[in-house]
């Protein structure tokens, strides 16, 4: 399942990127915000992230895509990335086993927005005990 949510700075976006996936048959729920009205980046990514457990991804979409990766690595269990072009979209997965996106509408054109979705979706976790290691270092 991928759980997607904005703030105010990343609606359009958030939007474009649901139309996306359904296109794709990709089952996703929108977690909000659902209008263009400002809201609090925090107030969003803790439940959208909450939602998260393994296997599961969220989408996050804001102005720049940093606010909400600040608030969604505060979450125990949360490997969030922001990524702004597909190559560290695709490390981001294969070496850091990231389980959130964080993409910024005012930073990315809709396109490579998408193209960087695809990337990360559809990039597993490289099966090298290096990797793992660094990772099972996060959870302490």
């Amino acid at each position: 399942m991928i759980y997607l949510g904005s703030d105010h700075g990343g609606f359009e976006l958030k939007q474009t990127v649901a139309e996306h996936l359904k296109k794709q048959n990709i089952p996703f729920t929108d977690c909000g915000i659902h209008s263009p009205e400002s809201c609090d980046y925090p107030d969003i990514a803790k439940p959208t992230c909450n939602k998260v457990k393994e296997g599961d991804f969220s989408i996050l979409t804001c102005g720049t895509g940093i606010g909400m990766s600040i608030a969604a690595n505060k979450i125990k269990g949360i490997r969030a990335a922001v990524c702004s072009d597909t190559f560290s979209a695709r490390m981001s997965r294969e070496h850091n086993n990231a389980n959130v996106l964080c993409i910024g509408q005012r930073v990315l054109g809709a396109g490579l927005a998408l193209d960087i979705v695809d990337a990360f979706l559809n990039t597993p976790l490289e099966d090298d005990q290096r990797h793992h290691r660094r990772i099972s270092k996060l959870e302490d």
